[in-house]
């Protein structure tokens, strides 16, 4: 995606989680905060995380109010320690209240997935394998669910059924075959794409190789497989282990020789880092 469409898209989606959250207005706020008073608030870490998010926490604020300045003090991919103070909100206070949680919730989601990631990289580490992220996002917010993976030392899988060719299982189904399936796709497609295959066993595995799939997908194989499709494949495919993927077993993955390991749970199941906005005085 160019970066002035992701600028746009990342806009919408703040936007709009401004909208949902404000409505016809903060009526507590309103009430309780005049409209003129002014302060600081810090963003707190509570706990050890990779951030993710900074400049969409940025955004946030500026996007309701252009008065509000916003002080990062770490970058995307930075570990951060509890304790930690990671930006420095300055302005109307009002508008600093309305902004909070869309902020903090974008920020911690992001955090939560970038320091999830960062642990399978780094459990994979020294081995040719990247780690891959997948179309399980949050509906709504895949752009920056895939932008904290990358953060986090991630590697980004397609963005959507658009931009890559990816035959799943039902794909074969419904075409007929793998053959078919292939066959139907070269014909389709109008520039050089690699194609990805999904396969299941080692028949399956020769058949997307006969065809002449550019990277072929062990989707839910144990181990022992994975190592007789590998040699099956020889080099003439690359190759990517998906499914049932764990911190207990990616380096196990990984070391048998893959070049790809696509993890579901780093976005489908994060934990968000735990972070807070305190205000701590008022001009």
């Amino acid at each position: 995606m160019k970066n002035k469409n992701a600028a746009e898209q990342i806009k919408k989606i703040i936007t709009n989680a401004l909208r949902e959250d404000i409505g016809t207005g903060d009526i507590t706020t309103r009430a309780t905060v005049p409209p003129q008073a002014k302060g600081v608030a810090q963003a707190l870490a509570k706990d050890d995380f990779v951030a993710a998010g900074m400049g969409v926490f940025k955004k946030t604020f500026l996007l309701l109010d252009k008065r509000i300045k916003v002080k990062s003090f770490v970058t995307d991919g930075e570990p951060v320690k509890k304790g930690d103070i990671i930006a420095r909100v300055e302005g109307p206070l009002a508008s600093i209240l309305q902004a909070e949680r869309v902020a903090l919730n974008l920020l911690q989601r992001m955090s939560g997935i970038a320091t999830r990631t960062n642990k399978f990289v780094k459990a994979i580490a020294g081995t040719k394998a990247r780690i891959l992220d997948t179309r399980k996002t949050a509906p709504g917010l895949r752009l920056l669910d895939k932008m904290a993976v990358k953060a986090g030392g991630g590697c980004n899988h397609r963005m959507g059924l658009y931009d890559a060719v990816l035959i799943k299982d039902n794909h074969i189904t419904a075409a007929g075959g793998i053959t078919q399936a292939l066959t139907r796709q070269k014909k389709a497609l109008r520039k050089k794409t690699a194609i990805e295959v999904e396969t299941k066993n080692l028949g399956e595995v020769a058949q997307a190789l006969n065809c002449g799939a550019d990277i072929i997908m062990l989707d839910n194989m144990p181990l022992e497989e994975m190592e007789k499709a590998l040699k099956i494949i020889g080099g003439k495919a690359l190759v990517e282990a998906s499914g049932n993927v764990s911190l207990d077993n990616v380096a196990d993955i990984a070391r048998i020789g893959v070049d790809f390991i696509s993890v579901g749970e780093i976005t489908h199941s994060v934990r968000a880092a735990d972070i807070s906005l305190k205000i701590n005085n008022k001009k």
